[in-house]
This record gives C-alpha cells, sequence and structure tokens, in this order.
C-alpha cells in the first residue's frame, strides 16, 4: 500500500484577488509562473479547460529536448473563489489516484490570501517536502508575476521558442509574506 502525505502553504500576493485568479485560469499569465527556473512553460503547451471535469495539462521544456507534463483534472471551480483539481505526472501515475490540490483565495484588504492544501502525494512524507519545495518556487514566481502585471502586456503565441525566466527573488522582496 503506498504511503501519502499532505501539506499545506499560505501565501499573501499584493495583487486583487480577480488577478490571481487570471494567474491560474489564462494560460498566458499560467506560463509566465508555472515553471522551476531551469525550464519554460510556453502557453501552446498549456491548457487550462477551467471547469467541473475540464483538464488542465502543462508541459515544462527544457535543453537537450527534456519534457515534463504535468496533469489533472479540474473537480470544482467557483471563480474568483475556490479551485479544487487532481495533479499528477501522466507517465509516471504511481500507484494509486493523482494527488488532490485544493486552493481558497480570499480578499484581504486589497490583497488575497491564498490557501493551498494538497493531499495524497503518493510517494509519501519525503516527495511530499519536494513537492512542497517545488510549489514555493512556483509562488515567488507567481509573487513576481502579480507585481509586474499591471504594467506588461501578457500575449504569447504559442509558436516562440520557450522562454527562460530569470531567477525569482525571495517573495518577501517580491511584494507577498508567507503565513507558515
Amino acid at each position: 500500500m503506498p504511503q501519502t502525505a499532505e501539506y499545506d502553504i499560505t501565501q499573501v500576493f499584493n495583487a486583487p484577488r480577480e488577478l490571481v485568479w487570471a494567474a491560474w485560469t489564462e494560460p498566458e499569465r499560467f506560463s509566465r509562473w508555472f515553471v522551476p527556473s531551469s525550464l519554460a512553460t510556453p502557453v501552446g503547451r498549456i491548457t487550462l479547460d477551467a471547469r467541473p471535469g475540464g483538464v488542465w495539462r502543462a508541459t515544462l521544456v527544457g535543453e537537450e529536448g527534456f519534457e515534463a507534463t504535468l496533469e489533472g483534472t479540474y473537480r470544482e471551480v467557483e471563480a474568483p473563489e475556490r479551485l479544487v483539481f487532481t495533479t499528477g505526472d501522466p507517465d509516471d501515475p504511481g500507484e494509486g489516484p493523482a494527488s488532490m490540490v485544493t486552493i481558497a483565495f480570499l480578499e484581504v484588504d486589497g490583497k488575497t490570501e491564498m490557501r493551498f492544501h494538497q493531499y495524497g502525494v503518493n510517494t509519501g512524507e519525503e516527495h511530499a517536502q519536494q513537492a512542497r519545495a517545488g510549489w514555493l518556487e512556483f509562488f515567488d514566481r507567481l509573487a513576481t508575476h502579480l507585481e509586474h502585471a499591471g504594467t506588461e502586456h501578457v500575449k504569447h503565441t504559442g509558436a516562440e521558442p520557450p522562454l527562460h525566466l530569470q531567477q525569482v527573488e525571495h517573495a518577501e522582496q517580491a511584494g507577498t509574506e508567507r503565513l507558515e
């Protein structure tokens, strides 16, 4: 029987809730932050069908043809308050169902408190710690994207080569705070 683990991350973003929601549900915005520093997530390799039963898929690409796809199914979509979806690697499903992610977006004094919960990381506590660290890196990138979202034009055709994003400063320096 596989081990499972779960964890929570709460982070406050200096951005309105609708903008944080858009960063999770619009491929052009999602491509800007859903990626580790050494890879890229081209908008043409993202599907976000944000409705109950809809599929999400993102392929992270790197040098020398490296690709890693993550995907899942939306279970609940309550704009701009709540997302619930499964997540996993379709090439390595592990022993059992994909893990479940629940995100609540709360508006607090013009900022957004995001409460992230992942349950059912099928390889136990060590993998859960690695997954949590990955999400924290993504959320640092999300903070940076949100910080610049009002001043940048977000548009991709999906045909351009992958963009390698620069290293992101710590969340505290990017206008966010983490509640742990």
